[in-house]
């Protein structure tokens, strides 16, 4: 009886050995957690790019493109010209400088939008200047010339801003708003400066 109880104690003892081996081994739930919590984290948080704007952001962007355009051209149709006060030549210059990539921007902001680059229908935007406008200064010389080319281009600046106005009030699109705070800024210390030109030829 003792010989069996004896043996009865060593089979216990080896169970109880390998009940705490596989509780051991039990231990490797976490790891399959943790697998669980990397899969989820995984998971695509990125936003839609077509809905990161507003009609407004759309319609400003649309509106200020052809707008810079005209500005960039009529820049192009001065710099043209010889005898100018090279103080106009520098506003020209300055002009193209800053316009020229707000509408590379703004053309990148519609596509990624998903928006036309172009507004479908008639819309009139303050300060456009018409074809016969364009052509009379392209004939213009010398200090006419420059009186013009001011002239135009103050009505130019102040339509630009109240489109940008509008933009800064109705938009949400952070970059737009940026962008339309830049042109209300940029354009009027311009007309300040086109200003004091007329007043000086």
């Amino acid at each position: 009886m003792k010989h069996l109880t004896a043996i009865s104690a060593t089979a216990l003892a080896a169970a109880l050995v390998l009940s705490g081996c596989s509780t051991n081994s039990g231990d490797s739930e976490p790891e399959s957690t943790m697998s669980g919590m990397d899969h989820g984290s995984m998971s695509p948080t990125t936003t839609d790019a077509a809905a990161a704007h507003n009609s407004a952001d759309a319609m400003f962007a649309q509106m200020m493109t052809p707008h810079h355009e005209q500005a960039v051209q009529m820049s192009d149709i001065m710099l043209a010209k010889e005898n100018l006060d090279p103080q106009v030549i520098q506003l020209a210059q300055d002009i193209k400088a800053a316009q020229g990539p707000e509408i590379k921007k703004m053309t990148d902001w519609l596509q990624a939008w998903g928006e036309p680059t172009k507004m479908s229908g008639g819309h009139e935007m303050d300060g456009m200047m018409t074809p016969e406008d364009l052509s009379t200064l392209e004939s213009a010389q010398g200090a006419e010339a420059s009186r013009l080319f001011l002239n135009q281009m103050i009505a130019h600046h102040e339509g630009a801003i109240k489109m940008a106005e509008e933009e800064v009030a109705n938009g949400s699109n952070p970059e737009a708003v940026d962008l339309a705070r830049t042109v209300v800024a940029s354009q009027g210390a311009e007309i300040q400066k086109m200003q004091s030109l007329l007043a000086e030829l």
